[in-house]
């Protein structure tokens, strides 16, 4: 049974299955992955339904082409519902996406970097191409006249990997004093300055939309193209996405404010975000998993641990198509559908939205779709269901409680 976890994951195996052993024997409850399975396949089913299709009888290719014209006609409402006329025209689509962020009702309260830290930190090393690029001699004159949120968005694409390397350091000298409490806010980076630097980005992951995770920001990246079929079913999802990336974030900052180390982590988190916020049954536990747990339990339940910094507001978490749904209810066919794929020809077919809609607008071919994402939620969704046993929820807070987690090695039999 739990190869079929294995084949949707793309696990190793004989980890993985060790790895949902421990989880069961710690958890004292038995048949957790039994249930998600069944879950999976019962979603899956009733939504081929939907799509007019026969649940035993629909090859890999017909599913396929099925989400693929749903996400083409979800995306021609969704465009009309937030003002636009063309859901293809890239130039137009941009700001009126972002007019539907602006007005949507989503908490985008965070925990980030003062303005006047970043600043400082530019001073401290002031970036020699973005000043060559916009015309500036001085540092000074290029804080006073540009956006700062668009010059640190620009840093990782003009400056070289040695000056970043070294920017980066910079972080590790930071303290609580140097964060506040503000409002995220999303950047369109202009296209005249910025479109023939962000390119490769923009091909490389197959979308327009980045983030700052330190200073609360989402960069809507120029594109050249002037049509683009799926951009905005593509791009407004991942505008709510990187809302939650970034409260998760803050919420983990404003957890770690008391550590004497704090800047180390902070520079740590930024450049490699090694996702071991804590270890359970032998598993390292991302904090996208603890916060997405314990964001969906009820205001009332907030552990100690939390307090007095982080409250039950900043765990509270949607997902993105949630955010969606209030926009369109129109698509409402993708809702918890996120950690739901079948296998066919020894890959997933995955039913989350973002990864169907990345697959339209990059015309990715059946044998390449895409399914990074469901991959990342159906892992959250496995960690989530074993820590909503008692034990493990709080084998979890007593390790956030500890300055020092000691890891549990797995060993694995070779014989």
């Amino acid at each position: 049974m739990t190869q079929f976890l294995t084949d949707l994951l793309g696990a190793k195996e004989p980890l993985f299955s060790l790895s949902l052993k421990q989880l069961e024997q710690a958890s004292g409850h038995h048949g957790t992955d039994a249930r998600l399975i069944g879950d999976i396949h019962e979603k899956a089913a009733r939504h081929i339904k939907q799509l007019g299709l026969d649940p035993t009888d629909t090859t890999g290719p017909e599913l396929y082409r099925a989400l693929l014209a749903r996400v083409a006609r979800d995306e021609k409402h969704l465009a009309e519902v937030i003002g636009g006329q063309n859901p293809d025209d890239v130039q137009t689509m941009l700001p009126i996406m972002k007019k539907a962020w602006d007005k949507a009702d989503v908490n985008k309260d965070c925990w980030v970097l003062k303005k006047s830290a970043a600043r400082d930190m530019l001073r401290q090393s002031p970036p020699p191409n973005v000043m060559k690029r916009l015309g500036y001699r001085s540092v000074e004159s290029l804080l006073k006249n540009e956006n700062l949120f668009e010059i640190y968005g620009a840093l990782r694409f003009a400056e070289g990997s040695e000056w970043l390397n070294n920017f980066d350091e910079k972080y590790k000298n930071l303290t609580p004093s140097d964060f506040e409490p503000r409002q995220i806010e999303v950047v369109i980076m202009p296209h005249d300055r910025w479109a023939d630097i962000s390119e490769e980005f923009v091909h490389k992951k197959r979308h327009d939309i980045t983030h700052l995770k330190e200073l609360g920001v989402i960069l809507m990246l120029p594109i050249k193209l002037d049509k683009l079929p799926g951009i905005t079913i593509t791009a407004l999802p991942l505008l709510f996405h990187y809302t939650n990336e970034i409260r998760l974030y803050s919420a983990y900052f404003k957890l770690q404010q008391v550590k004497k180390n704090f800047g180390e982590i902070i520079a740590h988190t930024l450049i490699a975000d090694p996702g071991k916020a804590a270890i359970m049954a032998g598993a390292h536990v991302h904090w996208r998993v603890i916060q997405r747990y314990f964001g969906k339990l009820e205001n009332e339940y907030h552990p100690e641990i939390f307090e007095p910094h982080v409250q039950p507001e900043d765990l509270h978490w949607r997902k993105a198509e949630e955010s969606m749904y209030a926009i369109d209810p129109a698509l409402e066919f993708w809702r918890d559908m996120d950690y739901i794929a079948l296998m066919h020809d020894g890959r997933p077919t995955a039913f989350n939205l973002m990864d169907v809609s990345f697959s339209y607008c990059n015309n990715t071919p059946y044998d390449r779709r895409t399914i990074f994402h469901f991959r990342e939620s159906l892992w959250n969704e496995i960690f989530m269901r074993y820590m909503g046993h008692k034990n493990l929820e709080d084998q979890i807070l007593r390790q956030l409680d500890n300055d020092l987690i000691a890891p549990e090695n797995l060993k694995v039999s070779t014989q």
